[in-house]
């Protein structure tokens, strides 16, 4: 018997991510693996691959349909790869769980470093956060769009559409792919907010799925993850907002680390700031970014 609809996309990732949250909800309430039912729901950001999601609509198009079908009852829970969903959320779906969170970090697949791309190199992302990085450290490369889910990408770069692409360390790990590129360290390259994140949504006055999914809710995650979504928003960033950031929680103390950047890399600013969980880190830090950037980082975030 079914006793609880998770709704995911139907990429090959999201099934992955989708049997870690059955696997984790089994676990928790001594289900049956069959006693959950994994829903896969085709979004337009999946159809559509051809354009960089800021022009068609941002990260909405990862989560609209996914949201309907929650509201309408179709599911009970929908899961997530948290980088991917928007900033403000409807007022009647909440953020119920994270899972453990997987390597932050990206890989870049195709040279050893950034440095050791030839000049001129064509690398492939559709990332302004990734784009505007890169050529902060490389002037001489030439960015390109490069959609498509993680298997897409390998095949394109192995027919050398590209000379080199950045992917997210967390999605390779979990298709299987860890032996795949080199680690860029955060460092050197802050990731997007909330990567190697699985969120899980549900609708917010369910109070049952509210109890069964937050059984699975890993602490740490969803406190540095929600620092970084609250960097965001007080940023008012969008899928134009080229940003990294990372929180991490160690002892009790919650550092938050981000950067803002110009989209071609021109320019960038960087700080970080240390509180408690559940403080107003993410807003202090976003205010004192912007008083500090550039005009070429400011306009792209709040004014």
């Amino acid at each position: 018997m079914v006793r609880f609809r998770l709704g995911t996309r139907g990429s090959a990732l999201a099934l992955v991510q989708a049997e870690m949250v059955r696997s984790g909800l089994c676990a928790a309430h001594g289900w049956p693996a069959d006693g959950v039912a994994i829903v896969p729901i085709r979004t337009t950001g999946d159809r559509v691959q051809d354009r960089a999601l800021a022009e068609i609509g941002g990260k909405a198009l990862w989560t609209r349909e996914l949201d309907r079908a929650l509201l309408e009852g179709e599911v009970d829970a929908c899961v997530h790869s948290m980088k991917d969903v928007e900033t403000v959320r409807p007022a009647a779906i909440a953020i119920a769980a994270m899972l453990p969170r997987a390597d932050v970090r990206d890989r870049l697949i195709g040279a050893d470093s950034v440095a050791a791309l030839r000049m001129g190199a064509v690398v492939g992302t559709s990332s302004p956060r990734r784009r505007a990085q890169l050529l902060r450290q490389r002037p001489d490369l030439q960015i390109v769009l490069f959609r498509g889910n993680v298997g897409t990408r390998l095949a394109k770069l192995a027919t050398g559409a590209v000379d080199a692409t950045l992917l997210a360390a967390a999605g390779l790990d979990r298709l299987g792919h860890g032996a795949t590129g080199t680690p860029i360290d955060p460092a050197a390259m802050l990731p997007a907010p909330a990567q190697g994140a699985v969120g899980i949504e549900v609708r917010a006055d369910d109070a049952a799925a509210l109890t069964r999914v937050a059984a699975i809710d890993d602490a740490a995650t969803s406190a540095c993850v929600a620092a970084e979504r609250a960097l965001l928003a007080a940023l008012r960033a969008d899928c134009h907002s080229p940003v990294g950031a990372l929180a991490t929680l160690v002892d009790g103390r919650l550092t938050l680390r981000a950067e803002l950047l110009a989209e071609g890399g021109e320019a960038q600013v960087e700080g970080a700031t240390t509180g408690v969980v559940g403080d107003d880190s993410g807003a202090r830090l976003a205010a004192e970014l912007l008083e500090r950037a550039p005009l070429a980082v400011r306009r792209l975030f709040a004014a």
